[in-house]
């Protein structure tokens, strides 16, 4: 954790990953699908996959099964872990997510990451994108209640020692703004994720914006 200069003025960003650092919704589109189809289970429809990408990934199978049994839902589960690990990602990074991250973290920013992933596969994406050095926390499913339960948030924040007024929750998701909502702190949207503005500012997002670079408009200099 950093040294506590300042902390009056210390920001904390928080991430969502997929949808918002990470244009990646087709492959876990994809994933899903086959993942149903190996149980010989009809296939979700995009649209109810992407309703429930935010989610863990066993309350988003448990959402999609409706009510199915709990072994049901826990060799699905397994199978996307399986598929997700092993099929080619068609997946990347949203363009100017690197240069803004650079320039939050030049503006004295500390980041930091909650996501529905799990801790390994939130590893693997900093790993494949060379993320790692950006993020002073995270959260993942594995340790912390679905979203929209405040707990990744407020975790965060303990961690690095600041209050709801110094951090902001950004994500693609209405899941993300409820849970930045729950947790008193403000939320910021992005349009290219899998909510739409109508629906983002509906939850409670302060502001959405277009593009990633845009976020700088909201993070001036802190010193």
């Amino acid at each position: 954790m950093p040294e506590m200069k300042a902390i009056d003025r210390a920001r904390l960003i928080l991430f969502d990953c997929d949808g918002t650092l990470m244009n990646s919704h087709h492959h876990i589109i994809r994933v899903m699908q086959l993942s149903f189809a190996k149980h010989d289970l009809p296939q979700p429809s995009a649209a109810s996959v992407s309703q429930v990408i935010g989610l863990s990934l066993s309350s988003a199978v448990q959402q999609l099964l409706k009510g199915a049994k709990e072994e049901l839902a826990a060799a699905v589960t397994e199978t996307y872990r399986q598929l997700y690990r092993d099929l080619p990602g068609d997946y990347g990074l949203y363009a100017g997510v690197r240069e803004t991250l650079d320039t939050l973290q030049e503006r004295g920013y500390w980041l930091g990451l909650v996501t529905g992933k799990s801790h390994a596969g939130l590893q693997r994406v900093l790993v494949e994108f060379a993320l790692e050095s950006y993020f002073l926390v995270m959260r993942t499913a594995d340790h912390c209640p679905s979203k929209p339960h405040p707990a990744m948030v407020y975790e965060c924040m303990l961690e690095m020692g600041v209050e709801g007024a110094q951090t902001t929750v950004i994500g693609d998701a209405v899941l993300d703004m409820q849970m930045a909502s729950a947790s008193g702190v403000k939320g910021l949207g992005v349009s290219f994720g899998v909510a739409d503005k109508t629906a983002l500012h509906k939850a409670g997002a302060a502001h959405v914006v277009d593009h990633f670079s845009e976020l700088l408009e909201h993070f001036p200099h802190l010193q």
